[in-house]
């Protein structure tokens, strides 16, 4: 890969795809030079973790419930000792209400995405037919160079063959 990148590529296949699975060198620094690229094109990046997500589609399009780390203290009172559930608003709805005027869209970038399931992968290959002004990088591993293909393209065999 070159040391200087325009990052045309990769924002040339986002649009078209929708959704892209990337790999990424271990050693780190390219996700952030694209993200960077995406930005420059008029996008606005989000990047969370795959990691303790849940139900991926209840947490990007749903209202979901989250309970905060307990930490060891119980709650008082005939409920559940794990501590009060906190209903947030669907992630990608609260972001898109917040684009600037001129954005062109809003990219969720997600790293660790290696452990995400099959059928994780497929809703976030559907979630821009969906929402249009949605795009999704998924990191689903690692490689020697920063290479990326269309999101659809990356389920496991067992998967394709289904």
């Amino acid at each position: 890969m070159a040391l200087i990148t325009t990052g045309n590529g990769l924002i040339r296949d986002l649009e078209k795809f929708g959704s892209v699975g990337v790999y990424v060198p271990l050693e780190g620094g390219f996700e952030g030079r694209y993200r960077r690229r995406l930005r420059a094109a008029g996008y606005t990046t989000l990047q969370f973790t795959a990691r303790g997500l849940g139900d991926v589609a209840a947490y990007l399009t749903g209202v979901h419930g989250v309970r905060p780390p307990h930490l060891g203290k119980k709650s008082s009172g005939n409920g559940a000792a794990v501590g009060n559930v906190y209903y947030l608003p669907p992630i990608v709805g609260s972001q898109l209400e917040h684009l600037p005027p001129k954005s062109k869209g809003l990219v969720l970038w997600i790293i660790e995405g290696h452990i995400l399931s099959d059928q994780e992968v497929e809703f976030l290959t559907d979630l821009p037919k969906l929402e249009p002004r949605v795009k999704v990088v998924v990191e689903r591993g690692g490689d020697r160079t920063f290479r990326w293909k269309a999101l659809k393209d990356t389920f496991s065999a067992s998967y394709q063959a289904v």
